[in-house]
């Protein structure tokens, strides 16, 4: 129902801005075989209203536009109905409502045509287009022929080509591309290039073209005659470059200088290679060179070589080993959160939370937990609103399911929003995605991924890496949706591009590969690590692909050694991943269907193990980090997850010990009926009455206990969190992980504890 009334509401409003069109005349006739918008203007002086009609001239319904148009000078748009906008200096785009979203066949947008009010001098804008074509439906001018292309420089195997900038058609000059004959031997996006592969010793004739920013190609340039270096003249390499040094460094690029090389005809160009592969070249008259595309925490070794013109390579320069910085943290600790999906209901708890509780400013990562796969289709599945079943024992409990209203669908009012606006229920995101959008704008320090999977929605993973062209298909599917930010459509949000930019990576929670102890269902098999691994290879070569800032790629991994062992290929996973999410916490409870470990307490999160545990396998902190590092992990990249809830038993016997380690009969009444046996950390200690604290020192172990008989609760207190935080420091690990930010006291004073704890 929640649609329904959202839905009511916005044409209620809708009602109430039509009275402002009255003034409006309806549009002329459309324009025949072509999509096209029509402006007009009302008003005067220094406060207008300008119309945009879209208008559908063709013989089949357009479902979707988007139209780009340039302001005047001094010109803003200070509202808009029937649709919403965003600016980029003076370029506006705009995009429709999900009630004139689709236009059928000879039909328009009128009278809910995108309509905006404008401040400054009124007059029309300019540059106009629409699903990228010209507003006015006639065929786009494409740029003028280049002129003035002169051959450059030429070596053996190269010829670089020179000329002056095309003059423009009807939209900018967006890239050149160089031809020998009818084929495209090179691109560039400035007036020059470099062609490459060349025979020695040869004479070639090349043209150039201009291409504008919507892909109209312009007349070719007159031709010009190269010829390639002929090496037989030339036997003498170039001289070693000296002095190799490491500038700037981040954690995906290293910038590097040199001094020069000398040879007896001229340098042509320095090679920069990475161990043995070459990383980037640079021309002769640049001696220095930022290599990207690196891993974090990582330690490269760069070479340079000389090479002159007829391809001879001088020796290599000294060696320089530069480490990468860490994905996050500036050098310091960092802390990553998990902000649940479904937090928003029970809970209570918003994106804006993360603001109001101070935990933004503290975060380095947030996790949004968590995105399922499609059981058909064995791709990213977002757009559906499907709950889970209500037996958590269900194999097919997390099929299908999934939650598009939370996500990017419902409108938050201006109360429960980080900027204190309210959505209007119109717009293309809304949901906790855009308070995501919201809170980076805030902080921009923050780094924001998706994650996959969790207890309920890993049964498909195995599937999905099973081979080399499901890996491919899944990953993709997961940077369409995620990165790049194609949204499916759902009650009138989603949409092409319409949540680029606020995921900045993926965490996976597979659980778990290679084992059957995962959620009733799951499929898994003796070939998932491999798999895995291969899995975790196709993400980061499809992220790197993408180029711009380095994009996150984190896991949440177990604590059980056994796990490890069947799902894990530690060195090689490694490589790949920014951040590994440590297990701290779970090593003991009874779930709500006391299937876990009913009968008998246990520390649920202790950093030690001890000797009193009756467990077989008695888990800590400290033997799962050691199991990472002794597996040869950079201890920069794990994080020690850390609980912000509680596990809990009842009827529990004293035995001496405030009911550790002591006989249970069940789980203790939860936060909420369908979780018997958890509760966040402030539900814990405001609403169990006569819960006394105590500490465990040799284990690094927090418990309450409410007497003989009574409820046992394993939790995470500041006085354990600062002695776990002294942990990670000593073993200069990356930092914390959360979860989840939920079951933090509404001032975060967990997340305070944590982040002093961390302080260098």
């Amino acid at each position: 129902m929640r649609p329904l009334r959202r839905l009511a509401a916005g044409l209620a409003t809708l009602g109430l801005a039509l009275a402002g069109l009255t003034a409006v005349d309806a549009p002329a006739a459309h324009a025949a075989g072509a999509l096209t918008a029509e402006f007009s203007s009302t008003g005067s002086g220094n406060s207008w209203t300008g119309t945009y009609t879209v208008k559908n001239g063709t013989s089949a319904a357009v479902n979707g536009w988007t139209l780009e148009f340039d302001l005047p000078a001094g010109v803003t748009i200070t509202s808009d109905m029937y649709g919403t906008h965003t600016t980029s200096g003076s370029h506006v785009t705009a995009l429709p409502a999900y009630y004139n979203s689709t236009i059928p066949a000879g039909g328009s947008t009128y009278p809910y045509s995108y309509t905006f009010t404008a401040s400054g001098s009124m007059s029309a804008p300019t540059g106009c287009i629409i699903n990228g074509a010209k507003c006015d439906g006639t065929p786009a001018t494409p740029p003028a022929a280049p002129t003035g292309v002169a051959v450059a420089d030429a070596t053996a195997h190269t010829v670089t080509l020179k000329w002056n900038a095309a003059a423009r058609g009807d939209f900018p000059v967006a890239s050149y591309d160089v031809l020998r004959g009818n084929t495209v031997v090179a691109s560039s996006g400035t007036t020059q290039a470099v062609v490459q592969d060349l025979s020695p010793a040869t004479s070639y004739q090349f043209t150039v073209r201009a291409k504008d920013s919507r892909g109209n190609l312009g007349a070719l340039s007159d031709p010009v005659t190269a010829k390639t270096f002929d090496p037989s003249t030339d036997t003498v390499p170039p001289t070693a470059p000296g002095g190799l040094t490491a500038g700037a460094v981040t954690s995906s690029t290293v910038q590097l200088s040199w001094s020069a090389a000398t040879d007896n005809n001229r340098v042509a160009a320095y090679d920069v290679y990475r161990g043995s592969t070459l990383a980037t070249t640079v021309p002769a008259d640049t001696r220095t060179a930022t290599v990207g595309g690196l891993m974090p925490t990582t330690a490269y070794t760069f070479t340079v070589k000389a090479r002159d013109l007829a391809d001879n390579s001088s020796p290599a320069s000294n060696a320089v080993t530069v480490t990468t910085k860490d994905p996050v943290g500036d050098g310091g600790y960092a802390k990553v959160g998990y902000f649940v999906q479904w937090g928003i209901y029970g809970r209570q708890y918003f994106v804006k939370n993360l603001d109001t509780a101070g935990a933004a400013a503290k975060l380095d990562v947030v996790n949004y937990a968590f995105g399922n796969i499609d059981p058909v289709n064995l791709t990213c599945l977002n757009g559906v609103t499907k709950g889970t079943t209500a037996d958590p024992e269900d194999p097919n409990q997390g099929d299908g399911a999934g939650d598009a209203e939370a996500d990017y669908g419902r409108a938050f009012s201006a109360a429960q929003s980080v900027n204190g606006q309210a959505d209007d229920g119109w717009g293309k995101l809304r949901g906790n995605f855009n308070q995501l959008k919201e809170l980076k704008a805030k902080y921009p320090h923050l780094k924001v991924v998706e994650s996959l999977g969790g207890w309920t929605y890993s049964k498909y993973f195995s599937d999905v890496a099973k081979t080399d062209a499901s890996r491919k298909k899944f990953v993709k599917s997961c940077i369409d949706m995620y990165i790049k930010g194609n949204l499916p459509a759902y009650e009138g949000a989603g949409g092409p591009g319409v949540a680029a930019g606020i995921f900045d990576g993926f965490d996976l929670d597979w659980e778990w590969p290679g084992s059957p102890d995962g959620h009733p269902g799951n499929h898994w098999s003796a070939d998932d690590k491999a798999n895995f691994a291969a899995l975790i290879h196709e993400f980061r070569v499809q992220l790197d692909a993408l180029g711009g800032d380095h994009k996150l790629l984190t896991a949440f991994t177990p604590a059980d050694p056994k796990k490890v062992t069947a799902g894990w290929d530690l060195q090689q996973v490694s490589k790949d991943m920014d951040i590994l999410n440590v297990q701290g916490y779970d090593f003991h409870g009874s779930g709500s269907d006391n299937s876990w470990e009913p009968n008998r307490t246990g520390d649920a999160s202790n950093l030690y193990p001890d000797p009193k545990s009756p467990y077989p396998n008695d888990f800590s902190i400290d033997g799962a980090v050691q199991a990472y590092l002794d597996a040869g992990v950079s201890p920069r990249k794990l994080t020690v997850g850390f609980p912000f809830y509680g596990r809990g038993w009842q009827q529990v016997a004293d035995g001496g010990a405030h009911g550790e380690w002591q006989s249970a009969n069940g789980a203790a009444p939860g936060q909420f009926q369908e979780e018997a046996g958890t509760r966040g950390y402030n539900n814990l200690v405001t609403s169990v009455p006569g819960l006394t604290v105590y500490h465990n020192d040799q284990t690094v172990a927090t418990y309450g206990y409410t007497g003989p008989n009574g409820q046992w609760w394993s939790f995470d207190d500041t006085w354990s969190i600062g002695k776990k935080a002294a942990y990670i420091k000593s073993k200069h690990l990356l930092g914390a992980m959360i979860w989840e930010m939920s079951g933090d006291t509404p001032n975060g004073t967990l997340l305070g504890a944590l982040n002093s704890g961390l302080q260098n």
